[in-house]
């Protein structure tokens, strides 16, 4: 393994000064090294990929130095358009070292959301004109393919990329604890919220998806009502307002999570102008990127239900406490709904993934939603 200060340093010394990027699992030791070590102005965790490829191309402008961008590779996706219609050699020429966690590496057993992605990865950053290296594991290496990355930076002026495999950054315990005055728990609230809504609930990706899971099998409930987006972070949203226009007599939840509201908040807006009367959409803020490290969001330094009320959410609410969310889950509101959770960072140990495929998943709740179709009397029966 490679401390993620040898790596750091020696990144430092090659001129590296500006740092973004979303949180991943596989880079959690590095990230945590650079939020102890780097000023809040040359290290933003950005609220999307593409977004952190825009801050480190304004420092390149700014500076002339070359900044660092750290993503999981599922977030390549976001970062895409930017790095080929704003830093790529045949347009500005602005380089940047990328470090990206291979999720679904081949021959590693990962969840099936990272699979496709984790074959594609190295062959996708080939396609688009990114030079690339699978970090190694020991210091001499790491030298000359840190070498390797800045000579040919210097000679085109492109962008570089480091692809990171598990286990590859020995372990790091980051320093800087943001506070948070939560004391509910994520599961407590999950708990409230899935014994007062009816009809079904869209989860975002993460532990929020795990833990609703996790609660259905321990109540023997089913899992038909549920939709797991255990990939697409921060479209949760979305695909809970489609559901909710076309099936208006059916209510509907979305379950998201303060990294992934923030990572798309545009769909607020979509949801707000829309206006769907069977539509709750349902915040948990632990101010964190739990499933990837515990990183902070910049969730406490915003107002979250200002920003829905903003975009046309009708009723708007905010419960810091169990008692304040039963109350509010327990109004007959008819109208578009927002509702802030305050809820504690951290997760059991022993908390599972779940046990069926995706495709189960799907098949089990579109037959959900089928059924209750064909059976419904009344709005939100």
């Amino acid at each position: 393994m490679i401390e993620a200060a040898y790596f750091y340093s020696k990144l430092v010394e090659k001129g590296v000064g500006f740092f973004s990027g979303v949180p991943d699992s596989l880079l959690k030791d590095f990230c945590a090294y650079i939020t102890d070590h780097s000023d809040k102005k040359n290290h933003i965790i950005a609220v999307n990929e593409g977004a952190a490829v825009g801050l480190a191309c304004g420092y390149h402008l700014a500076t002339g130095s070359i900044p660092l961008v750290y993503m999981q590779n599922s977030g390549i996706g976001n970062a895409v358009n930017p790095l080929l219609s704003l830093a790529d050699n045949e347009v500005y020429r602005i380089p940047l070292v990328l470090v990206i966690g291979w999720r679904g590496e081949p021959g590693v057993h990962d969840e099936p959301q990272h699979i496709k992605q984790g074959k594609v990865t190295c062959s996708l950053l080939e396609s688009m004109g990114i030079p690339c290296a699978v970090l190694e594991k020991d210091e001499d290496s790491v030298n000359s393919q840190i070498e390797t990355c800045f000579k040919t930076i210097a000679e085109t002026g492109s962008s570089y990329a480091f692809v990171i495999r598990k286990d590859t950054f020995a372990p790091y315990i980051l320093q800087k604890k943001e506070e948070h005055d939560a004391v509910m728990t994520r599961e407590e609230a999950i708990e409230e919220i899935a014994a007062h809504r009816g009809g079904i609930i869209v989860s975002t990706t993460g532990m929020i998806s795990r833990e609703l899971y996790e609660l259905r099998d321990k109540t023997t409930s089913g899992h038909e009502r549920d939709f797991l987006t255990v990939g697409s972070m921060g479209h949760t949203s979305s695909i809970a307002l489609s559901i909710a226009l076309q099936k208006p007599q059916l209510q509907v939840t979305c379950l998201d999570g303060d990294g992934a509201a923030l990572m798309h908040m545009g769909s607020f807006a979509a949801v707000g102008t829309q206006k769907p009367r069977n539509y709750c959409h349902i915040v948990l803020n632990n101010a964190a990127h739990d499933s990837v490290g515990g990183q902070p969001t910049i969730a406490p330094l915003i107002d979250i239900p200002a920003v829905a009320r903003a975009c046309g959410y009708i009723h708007v609410y905010q419960a810091k406490i169990k008692e304040e969310l039963k109350n509010i889950l327990a109004k007959k509101n008819e109208g578009l709904t927002f509702i802030e959770v305050k809820v504690k960072k951290g997760a059991r140990k022993d908390l599972g993934r779940p046990k069926t495929t995706p495709q189960e998943n799907k098949a089990a709740f579109m037959k959900f939603i089928e059924e209750h179709n064909l059976r419904v009397t009344e709005p939100f029966d």
